[in-house]
């Protein structure tokens, strides 16, 4: 069986369509079309089935790219090994992170990282979709959500916990609110939300609540968002890693503390293909990341 054509497969039913393949492959889509084409023909069986969005593989298709993927990734571990022979730990890691979390928390660990693995090429993009993780641009991505997708692998990093706040100037001035219908009368500072209303879930022991709200100062910035809830501009319903320094220097005030809100969920996950190769550089930082996690959980 010829190992290009296997490669090939391998790549088609990754990209999940032949148009992406073939920007991977940085070939024309035909090629690949016609590629893929001649390898069913040699074999005399269907390895994909078209539909209108996705291709998808053929029992036989699926046994082939099994194979096909455990061959690659074999090489391409020998290859790893061959060239890391008498050299320090090398590779590039293309690491999605989210915004907030990225900046405030995040950071300071990829610093570490990158002084213990000066060989190690770090592709940091701060952002909250998962998308480019499913179309291959990224190969690690760190993400708050309810539950993770079930097409990826997810590592549980622990449990984000969110929090109303706001400024001592502005408890003074308009008081704190002491209810969930309270904060509906509040000016309201908190990340993207899609349309003019945030759904927060808010849990009390057992019981689960949804109040509608309306932001009126909304951004993914978060560093952007603590500045405004210390300027006393409303409050502010934020993970408590954004304003966790700023309440220890009584700079920012909480409240509602009894209950556990939740805006985009309440776990942060760690997200990569399960059916990717990971490189020993890869494979490193998941292992460092977690230990991280851990180590700030047995702090806290």
């Amino acid at each position: 069986m010829d190992l290009n054509m296997l490669s090939l497969l391998v790549e088609i039913i990754e990209a999940g369509n032949l148009s992406e393949a073939a920007r991977r492959l940085r070939m024309s889509r035909a090629n690949v079309s016609y590629r893929l084409a001649q390898f069913e023909r040699t074999l005399g069986q269907q390895l994909l089935r078209r539909t209108t969005r996705r291709i998808e593989p053929t029992e036989i298709g699926q046994r082939l790219y099994e194979h096909g993927r455990a061959i690659r990734d074999e090489l391409l571990a020998a290859r790893e090994s061959v060239q890391m022979l008498g050299q320090s730990l090398q590779g590039r890691i293309r690491l999605s992170v989210p915004s907030g979390y990225g900046q405030q928390v995040m950071a300071a660990w990829l610093i570490d990282f990158k002084r213990q693995y000066p060989g190690i090429v770090l592709d940091v993009v701060f952002e909250n979709r998962v998308e480019d993780l499913l179309q291959g641009e990224v190969d690690i991505a760190v993400r708050v959500m309810s539950e993770p997708p079930q097409n990826l692998v997810a590592r549980d990093l622990g449990r984000v916990r969110y929090v109303a706040c706001a400024s001592p100037a502005y408890a003074q001035a308009h008081g704190l609110p002491q209810s969930l219908e309270a904060l509906r009368q509040s000016p309201l500072i908190t990340a993207m939300v899609i349309g003019r209303q945030l759904r927060v879930a808010a849990y009390l022991g057992a019981e689960r609540h949804e109040v509608l709200l309306e932001p009126t100062l909304i951004s993914e910035n978060f560093e952007f968002l603590r500045q405004a809830i210390e300027a006393g501009l409303g409050v502010g319903i934020v993970p408590d890693y954004v304003v966790r320094n700023a309440v220890d220097r009584g700079e920012v005030l909480t409240t509602l503390d009894e209950w556990r809100l939740s805006i985009f969920g309440n776990h942060m996950y760690m997200l990569y293909m399960p059916n990717r190769h990971h490189t020993r550089a890869t494979t490193v930082f998941i292992d460092f990341l977690l230990e991280r996690v851990k180590e700030t959980g047995r702090r806290r």
